[in-house]
């Protein structure tokens, strides 16, 4: 939610999600937890939580450790379903791979490049892009297992780096590179084994450096 949006508060009173999580924050109400395991390690954040006027909505506050950077989750829990800060951000850190798969939408296979003005033509583009997106994404599913040869994740800090970090699986993003711009056979296999095992050691090491912030926390 932007941080301007009104809360409706027990009371009667109304605040914005800002001038509410300035009154949260400043009476020292935040725990740190993470949003999930991202590529990169664990995504370590500091959380508050909100209950409003109505007994099933909350505001779910997000602070970035290092920026301080809030972000604001407006959240409905149904009747009847238990209400925890750890499952409003288990549910919170679910929608990174919904982003993902949108900004794979847009960045390689055009989702937002259409041209189209008439809604009958903005669906069709939209249905053709998103069944694009489905075959590839199926395909990296299935591939995972056989293309997987990562080393093992770092267990400590300061841990010395593998001989041999391997290279990542093929991605959604890999797949509809190599169907829409097809390269010649050697050229192709050569420069997506680089980037393969280029970002298998940069998540490697992003791992390690996580775990120095894990320790920390």
């Amino acid at each position: 939610m932007p941080r301007n949006f009104r809360l409706p508060l027990p009371g009667g009173l109304r605040l914005t999600c800002a001038d509410a999580a300035a009154r949260l924050l400043a009476a020292g109400y935040r725990e740190v937890r993470s949003a999930g395991t991202g590529a990169r390690g664990q995504r370590w954040y500091a959380w508050s939580w909100l209950a409003t006027a109505s007994p099933q909505h909350y505001l779910l506050i997000r602070r970035h450790l290092k920026t301080g950077e809030l972000a604001f989750h407006y959240c409905f829990v149904p009747e009847g379903q238990p209400v925890t800060i750890t499952r409003l951000i288990r549910a919170a850190g679910l929608r990174w791979p919904v982003e993902e798969q949108f900004r794979a939408g847009k960045d390689f296979l055009g989702l937002d490049e259409s041209q189209v003005r008439l809604h009958t033509a903005i669906a069709r583009h939209t249905v053709l892009v998103m069944a694009a997106l489905a075959i590839c994404t199926v395909t990296a599913a299935q591939l995972r297992d056989r293309t997987d040869t990562q080393a093992a994740s770092p267990l400590r800090p300061g841990q010395a780096p593998p001989a041999d970090t391997g290279m990542i699986p093929l991605t959604t993003a890999e797949i509809a590179r190599l169907l829409a711009r097809p390269a010649p056979p050697g050229a192709a296999v050569h420069w997506l084994a680089f980037r393969r095992r280029h970002q298998a050691r940069a998540r490697w090491y992003h791992q390690r450096t996580r775990l120095t912030t894990a320790n920390e926390i």
